[in-house]
């Protein structure tokens, strides 16, 4: 406990899953940590039951950034977290084929501009005390191609570069801000729920998703939070334009072995 503590953190997408995670893990960590979400209802009520501020936040919005983080006295820990799949409505054609443009460009604005503008105000906020932690949440779909959701994979493919982007600016200004990106992989989030469904189905439909998972299971949020909590701290003070999996082995290559 308390490897977090006399830090300040702004956690995106916090009302729940992945965001959320890391939010209770900051708190129990010692941080101060501000929570931002567009849900505002539940974002408040759970930085209240964390006891942490809440601020509404809408990524794709430079103004909304600019309030935010402007408003606050110091900021050493940025996880720009907050991401769709472009599924959140329903099944709609993400494939290469048939996505419409439309559809191409709200993934990229929530996933992709959202980082960019996340850390655009990080640098600036964390450069007066010259360090500082930028955790961006990109994917296992950022490093392998997905016919179904080629958007997903496409916006969360330029967040794994655009961090070590940032994590090689901040170096050559001489800052120490780092910029690390965590890849998951299938976590048990409410960000599934529309894949998966209901009924008598939907034990199968999760089987199907991780058959190819070497742990044969989905991994949890609080294990990604485990993983923020580190990069974070000052234990990871020599990484920056790091990548770390947390996919239950998928990528050590099971998936295209040769069969026996």
């Amino acid at each position: 406990m308390g490897r977090l503590t006399g830090k300040t953190a702004l956690v995106t997408g916090a009302a729940r899953g992945i965001g959320e995670a890391i939010a209770r893990a900051f708190v129990q960590e010692g941080a101060s940590v501000v929570l931002s979400d567009i849900d505002n209802d539940t974002g408040v009520k759970l930085a209240a039951d964390l006891g942490a501020e809440y601020q509404s936040l809408d990524v794709r919005q430079e103004a909304d950034w600019a309030r935010v983080i402007g408003g606050m006295e110091r900021l050493d820990i940025l996880v720009n977290n907050a991401g769709i799949t472009g599924f959140e409505a329903g099944w709609v054609s993400h494939d290469p084929e048939h996505a419409s443009l439309d559809d191409w460009h709200a993934v990229h604005r929530t996933n992709l501009d959202g980082v960019f503008l996340g850390c655009k105000y990080a640098i600036k906020a964390m450069r007066a005390a010259g360090a500082g932690s930028i955790i961006n949440i990109s994917s296992r779909s950022g490093l392998v191609g997905i016919p179904a959701a080629s958007a997903y994979a496409s916006s969360k493919a330029a967040v794994r570069n655009h961090t070590k982007t940032v994590a090689l600016y901040c170096a050559e200004q001489g800052l120490n801000i780092r910029c690390n990106s965590i890849h998951p992989a299938a976590i048990q989030t409410p960000m599934w729920e529309p894949m998966l469904g209901a009924g008598p189905e939907r034990a199968e439909r999760m089987a199907a998703f991780v058959k190819d998972t070497p742990l044969q299971r989905f991994g949890e949020p609080s294990e990604v939070a485990a993983i923020a909590v580190l990069l974070a701290s000052d234990e990871a003070a020599y990484m920056t334009g790091t990548e770390l999996n947390i996919d239950g082995g998928i990528l050590a290559g099971s998936a295209a072995a040769p069969g026996k």
